[in-house]
């Protein structure tokens, strides 16, 4: 820079300039300040002399950005850190707003990350309670500010380890925490009259950002109802039983800036939602709860500062919480229980007959009601709760429904639909029910007031010959719909009060007749009507359910008498898996008898073609069929119910002696109960499908598939299908194996995973190869190592685990899948092609997830291993050759990252590596020289692909890169080479010597550009047959 005036004029023009590529040639002029430490030197001379803020500004986030790098010393932080504290104490009332922000923001980031470096980082907030100390205003806030942002930095997680991030917000939440929030309350005493309203509001956000802090590492989230307890720790306790604690945020409320009320109030739903057992008395517990009650009933009875949207919406989440958090019995126990619960339900009735304007915020105060009428069969004593008199918000929640419903249907958007939006419909679906049962008799007629005419209009209409208005008709089909869905709701619970159980009864059946009243219209409605007029003419088919009924009947029909024929049972099962495949169609199917029938009665005696052996593939589909209907209810109780028949075979397995298990009536018993399994296992596609399949599995029935596999390992009738059942089981498709954080299900999966690999894998190993070697051997080993790679890449286990705490699952499994693949010669693995995508697969998996196993190995092996990678680029499957460059890719990239640019000392699978590669120093030149004849030659179809590998190899050594260039090079004719030469300069322009996304994607586009114009000037020389042979040699006989 030549001046301070220059760099300053180049700051405004980063930050105000509306010409992008002004903007973009300031910001790469000005990049050095972020990016290089010595800058920061002159950060600090621009601090102290700049005159802008807009240089003030680069000279801080410039400072954030070498700090967020984390590579700067300790000393040199701390320096840092100090400065900015100085600097804001001298000259911080002066600057604008957004500069003393991110100033803030600097101090507290180095804070942060220093925090168990050294004790002066902990200084900060003695240090910002001194600017409280000040005389200047300008002092006090900006004490409040670093505060404010100190427990934003502290709560959120940044760019650090999770594990770090806790650690912090832990230590800083046990020792200062606390203390500043005493300081919020201390400062909204001191502000509560001395101040205009905008200052009022630091204390305030301060107290908010405390009390909304991640005590137990759970985070608030702020788009939930139920956004949690908050779990204050004990020391707090005094805090919350002080009364003024609780009325300082009623009074700052009455301010008459809605943003200090809407704060307030927010503060107030956090201490409402404050755990139950921080009160260790009840008359504790009881005195907080009629302060909250006394504060929120002034409120009800003014009305001040509800008609500000946001106000209104926080004061419904508050009055939403004392249920969620209080007991009925606690409510009735406050003296003006009575007076309350009347405002609260005259202020229901207000917010339903004006829903418009605040929908989304009745629907706390409808949860509150239906809280409250579920726990009256729980009240003990005579008190009475007075909710007879005030719950009467029922009806005026069914008019708000009809009209929503009205509303909707007129809608052009169907986004805008209520009934289209499930998460919409459940919630204001939620409560409804329970405010109905509580009055069940006045809901019901009026429901059904509401619905009779509709039901008559509708009737009326199906019985014309035209339609007539389409929008009408949309109306009343919209409201109806609606109405079905509030009485499916109603009928689904069951609740003891507001009427006999008897009464409830009868009423249900009113409900229920309406509906069935509806689906007899609409079966007989203007849908088909020929269609189904002629099929009743001839066969007294009526409509498309009676028509679906006879179809399946026939499916049922073929699959009971056609057993001996497979070719009638495939395409039966063809058609049953169409029309189950289908969402509606599946639906309708689950309503027919003939289709429970056949989910009811899947046992070989009803459908002998299970027990026909040359049916044995059909089996598979026949249960992925009843799978996907059963899991479509998906429901614990049916699926326990459809499995029992499978279960009666797996406990008569279990109990078959293991003399006994390889005569053929167990055997085939064995083979069916894996293929019907892994249809299920196919059926399964959400986790909640999966988590019932896999509940049924483990741990039950586990020990017999470890029994099955060690006493038929020479078996492949019986073993094959046991593997690809598991290599069903473990393939976490759509992310169905997805297990809760704290449970173990993952892990244990795995040891079974690799109990059955170790098992059948140390038995293969021992047999002889008969004739047919594939068959006997080969099939077996590449399903296991499909299930192993799909289990290491599954997502789903952390590894890390069993070499933490001594368990050998992964390093046995890992060993004898790799002694199974080094059976198979490379030969055999290239000449079979199933094979050579499993075994391709896993040596993927093992090198982009576990490439520490493969550099311990000895270096034969790992060159042997290598060398199949070569081979593998070589074939002309383009997936295995994929799969290939991904696990070169990977192998490359840990060299380049661990031992040619890395900073500390190798690890011991760097040195691994060097010490493999010292011993083999061709291996990586031989295969970045294959990698370029298949750019160079082939029309290669995943260029993409082989792009990743050769910038990482290219990356290794300058050297090895040179020598292959002068190779191809030297080869060609004089008058070429420097056109050639020109190329290869192409190749690497703009490329950094580096492997992030953005230079790796720019290789790949040069690399595009070297191949078309490499290629062109071969063939325009007549050097292409030539040049092949000149550099390929032997390994180009393939070409």
């Amino acid at each position: 820079m030549e001046s301070l005036a220059q760099l300053e004029l180049l700051c405004e023009k980063l930050y105000n300039s509306r010409d992008s590529a002004e903007r973009a040639h300031a910001e790469s002029t000005l990049k050095c300040f972020s990016e290089n430490s010595d800058y920061i030197s002159q950060c600090q001379y621009i601090l102290d002399n700049a005159s802008t803020p807009y240089a003030l500004m680069l000279a801080s986030s410039s400072l954030l950005n070498q700090v967020n790098d984390r590579s700067l010393s300790l000393q040199l932080r701390l320096d840092i850190r100090n400065y900015v504290i100085n600097y804001l104490a001298t000259r911080g009332p002066k600057l604008q707003t957004f500069v003393i922000k991110s100033l803030i923001q600097l101090v507290c980031r180095i804070t942060k990350f220093g925090w168990f470096d050294d004790d002066k980082f902990r200084d900060i907030v003695k240090e910002a309670a001194d600017f409280l100390s000040l005389a200047s205003q300008d002092h006090y806030f900006i004490g409040l500010k670093i505060l404010y942002h100190l427990v934003g930095e502290m709560n959120q997680a940044n760019a650090m380890p999770l594990t770090l991030h806790r650690k912090i917000a832990c230590s800083f939440k046990d020792q200062f925490l606390l203390q500043i929030f005493q300081i919020s309350l201390t400062s909204l005493h001191q502000l509560k009259s001395e101040v205009p309203d905008d200052f009022r509001r630091d204390p305030l956000s301060l107290a908010l950002r405390c009390l909304s802090y991640d005590f137990v590492g759970c985070p608030v989230d702020e788009s939930s109802e139920e956004f949690g307890t908050v779990q204050l720790p004990a020391s707090w306790r005094p805090l919350l039983q002080d009364p003024s604690t609780v009325q300082i945020f009623f009074d700052y409320y009455k301010v008459n800036d809605t943003c200090v009320s809407k704060e307030a109030l927010e503060c107030l739903v956090r201490l409402a939602s404050v755990r139950r057992s921080i009160f260790v008395e009840d008359p504790a517990r009881t005195q907080f709860l009629s302060h909250l009650m006394s504060g929120t009933k002034e409120i009800l009875q003014t009305g001040q500062g509800l008609a500000d949207h946001g106000n209104y919406h926080e004061f419904c989440r508050l009055l939403g919480r004392f249920k969620v958090n209080f007991q009925l019995s606690e409510l009735l126990s406050i003296e003006f229980y009575g007076e309350w619960i009347g405002l609260v339900a005259e202020f229901t009735t207000k917010s339903l007959l004006s829903w418009q304007w605040a929908s989304n915020s009745v629907y706390y105060l409808l949860s509150l009601w239906s809280r409250l009428v579920t726990s009256v069969p729980y009240l003990k004593g005579d008190t009475p709760s007075m909710l007879d008199e005030t719950v009467l918000v029922s009806n005026e929640m069914m008019e708000l429904l009809s009209i929503s419903v009205e509303e909707a249907s007129f809608a052009n958007d169907s986004s805008d639909d209520t009934l289209d939006n499930v998460d919409v419909l459940q919630e204001q679906l939620e409560s409804l029910p329970y405010l109905c049962r509580f009055q069940y008799q006045n809901s019901s007629i009026y429901i059904i007031n509401i619905m009779e005419p509709l039901l008559q209009a509708y009737t009326e209409r199906s019985r014309l010959p035209a339609p007539g208005d389409a929008n009408e008709l949309s109306v009343i089909e919209g409201q109806l719909t609606w109405l079905v869905h509030i009485i499916a709701a109603v009928l689904k619970i069951r609740q003891t009060i507001g009427c006999s159980q008897e009464s409830q009864e009868l009423i249900d059946a009113e409900l229920a007749a309406r509906v069935l009243q509806l689906i007899n219209v609409t079966d007989t409605g203007v849908h088909a009507q020929q269609l189904y007029a002629r099929l009743s003419e001839l066969l007294g088919l009526n409509d498309h359910l009676v028509l679906l009924n006879v179809i399946v009947g026939k499916i049922a029909t073929n699959l009971k008498c056609y057993a001996e024929c497979e070719d009638v049972i495939d395409h039966t099962l063809s058609l049953f898996l169409e029309l189950a495949s289908g969402y509606m169609t599946g639906k309708l199917l689950l309503k027919l008898e003939s289709t429970k029938f056949i989910i009811a009665n899947h046992s070989r005696e009803t459908f002998p073609f299970l027990e026909e052996y040359r049916c044995a593939r059909s089996r598979t589909t026949f249960y992925y069929i009843l799978g996907c209907l059963v899991f479509m209810e998906d429901t614990p109780v049916k699926f326990r119910s459809f499995m029992e028949p499978l279960l009666q075979v797996a406990v008569n397995l279990e109990a078959t002696a293991d003399a006994a298990f390889r005569t053929d009536v167990v055997k085939y018993a064995f083979i069916g109960l894996m293929r019907d399994l892994r249809g299920i296992a196919m059926a399964t596609n959400s986790r909640r499908t999966y988590g019932l399949l896999f509940d049924w599995l483990y741990p039950s029935r586990m020990p017999l598939l470890l029994k099955a596999i060690s006493l038929c390992a020479d078996e492949p009738e019986v073993t094959t299908p046991l593997l690809k059942f598991m290599c069903e089981f473990v393939l976490n498709k759509a992310q169905r194996l997805t297990f809760d954080s704290s449970s173990p299900n993952g892990i244990l999966l795995f040891r079974e995973v690799s109990k059955l690999i170790v098992a059948y894998g140390s038995r293969i190993l021992l047999l002889p190869n008969g004739t047919d070697i594939y068959g006997s051997k080969y099939k077996g080993i590449w399903i296991s190592l499909a299930v192993l790679s799909r289990a290491l890449c599954g997502n789903y286990v952390n590894f890390g685990v069993f070499e933490l705490y001594g368990d050998r699952a992964l390093a046995d499994a890992l060993d004898i899948s790799l002694k199974m693949s080094l059976s198979v010669p490379l030969s055999d693995i290239l000449a079979f092609k199933k094979l050579s995508k499993a075994f391709y697969g896993y040596i993927e998996v093992l090198f982009s997830n576990h490439i520490t196993f493969v550099l311990n190995l000895d270096t034969n092996t790992f060159v042997h291993i290598v060398s199949t990678l070569e081979s593998g680029l070589k074939g002309l499957d383009t997936g295995i050759s994929t799969q290939c460059a991904s696990a070169i890719d990977s192998l490359a990239a840990f060299y380049f990252n661990n031992i040619t640019a890395a900073d500390g000392p190798p690890s011991p699978a760097a040195l691994n590596l060097a010490r493999h590669i010292g011993e083999f120093p061709t291996l990586f030149p031989q295969i970045l020289k294959t990698l370029f004849e298949i750019i160079i030659f082939e029309d290669a179809g995943n260029q993409w692909s082989l792009s990743r590998p050769i910038l990482s190899l290219i990356m290794l050594s300058e050297q090895m890169f040179s020598n292959l260039r002068a190779q191809i090079l030297a080869s060609q004719p004089v008058d070429q080479q420097q056109r050639l030469s020109q190329c290869f300069d192409k190749l690497m322009a703009d490329v950094a010597r580096n492997l992030e996304p953005k230079n790796r994607d720019k290789f790949t586009q040069n690399l595009t550009t070297f191949r078309h114009d490499f290629r062109l000037s071969l063939w325009t020389s007549a050097q292409y047959c030539r040049y092949a042979m000149g550099i390929g040699g032997s390994q180009s006989s393939h070409y």
